[in-house]
């Protein structure tokens, strides 16, 4: 199957420019790449559906480049933000890019001859920038640019000029790719839609070449809202951020409208089995949330930690010993005795942002101290109520987390 049908059938597609002569390309290998700005220093689950993207290119006989933002992120994009981002230092920067390098090497082979990661900073920094604007900035239009929906929200509040160029930089990355490596394709997500754009618009217009862009389908909920926000925040893909446990409990726990739509995106079964296990329903649906949940952590964080983190929650909601990844927090008696308070510790562990909603979580009957309902927000935790293996703490019916005395 080509590999746009794929896309298609798995529910990638968004937008793309040329798509008939992009169809011709890509029944010979293709070089493309995937942006990735290194404001942290681990992906998200909002980087995976172009991650899996890529995979699905290389197993088709493309090569894939993963280019590091490492120069753009000195700008930051101002796509979906309503203020400026904050500017990080050089030193930052590098150390986010290593980290991101070590994650993307779990989905995409980087032996000889095969997919490749490289830095935007390595030609975005050494540019003069009359000599840019000579070069590429003629090639865009300020009236263009300013109809761009990566500006609109920013035009409201004011569009500062150093974000203004983050498009004329983004697009000179696929300019300089396409002279170093011949690449003709940029993949993003579908926020990314006139940034990717413009790059290929540039290399045409330019060059004289072919260039393609093409977006994926955002990962949204049935409500049109971004799946992937914890208490915690973001879902990442580090689990010194996001446990294996906790990643697999939010798949477990997908509503059962997505269950499908996840399957085809975030695993590489076969579409006939996706649409076996999203036909599933009433209680046969968790049997397809159980296939979502461990595929997509074995994926992320390996088979062994995702059957550690089967394990816990089959022992914990199927009555059995409390073994595998739940996730713990240690403590020192000497910060027990410090502050007590169980919305101080709910906190603390991460199962609320802060102690204001702790208390909220609390007067809505949604807090319980080893399956006992707690409704006194004053609630203390003494010392010889946590026993030698953890005192289980729970927020609603699914989000556990033991607390551990050290």
């Amino acid at each position: 199957m080509h590999i746009l049908d794929i896309f298609k059938e798995r529910g990638f597609f968004a937008q793309v420019t040329f798509e008939e002569e992009l169809y011709k390309q890509l029944e010979e290998p293709t070089t493309f790449y995937v942006g990735f700005d290194p404001t942290g220093d681990s992906l998200h689950i909002g980087h995976y559906i172009p991650i899996i993207a890529m995979a699905h290119m290389q197993r088709a006989g493309h090569r894939p480049i993963a280019l590091m933002g490492g120069g753009t992120a000195m700008v930051g994009d101002p796509s979906g933000k309503t203020e400026l981002r904050q500017m990080l230092t050089p030193e930052t920067i590098r150390h986010n890019v290593a980290g991101i390098k070590k994650q993307m090497e779990r989905f995409l082979d980087f032996g000889e001859g095969k997919a490749i990661i490289v830095n935007n900073a390595d030609w975005l920094l050494k540019l003069n920038y009359v000599d840019f604007l000579r070069e590429i900035g003629v090639y865009f239009s300020v009236n263009q640019m300013l109809t761009a929906e990566c500006y609109k929200q920013r035009l409201e509040k004011g569009l500062t000029f150093f974000e203004f160029n983050y498009m004329l930089m983004q697009g000179y990355d696929f300019l300089e790719l396409f002279r170093r490596y011949g690449c003709r394709l940029q993949l993003g997500g579908d926020d990314q839609w006139s940034n990717i754009l413009a790059g290929a618009d540039l290399v045409r217009r330019k060059e004289r070449e072919k260039a393609f862009a093409l977006t994926c389908k955002l990962l949204l909920t049935g409500d049109g809202m971004k799946m992937g926000k914890t208490v915690k925040g973001a879902l990442w893909l580090d689990p010194a951020k996001t446990t294996p446990y906790e990643f697999y409990q939010y798949f477990r726990n997908v509503d059962d409208a997505d269950v499908e739509k996840c399957l085809a995106l975030l695993t590489f079964l076969p579409m006939d089995e996706v649409r076996r296990l999203g036909s599933l329903r009433d209680s046969g649906i968790n049997e397809a949330k159980r296939v979502l949940a461990f595929e997509v952590t074995k994926l992320i964080h390996g088979e062994e930690e995702a059957g550690k983190a089967q394990q816990a929650a089959a022992s914990l909601f199927g009555g059995g010993s409390l073994e595998g990844s739940v996730p713990t927090t240690a403590l020192s008696r000497e910060e027990l005795l410090e502050d007590n308070r169980l919305t101080t510790l709910l906190a603390r562990c991460g199962l609320a942002k802060s102690r204001g909603a702790a208390r909220k979580l609390v007067e809505q009957n949604a807090v319980s101290v080893a399956d006992v309902k707690i409704t006194d927000v004053e609630a203390r935790i003494a010392e010889d109520q946590i026993p030698a293996d953890g005192l289980m703490l729970k927020v609603g019916k699914k989000t556990h987390h033991r607390l551990t005395l050290r």
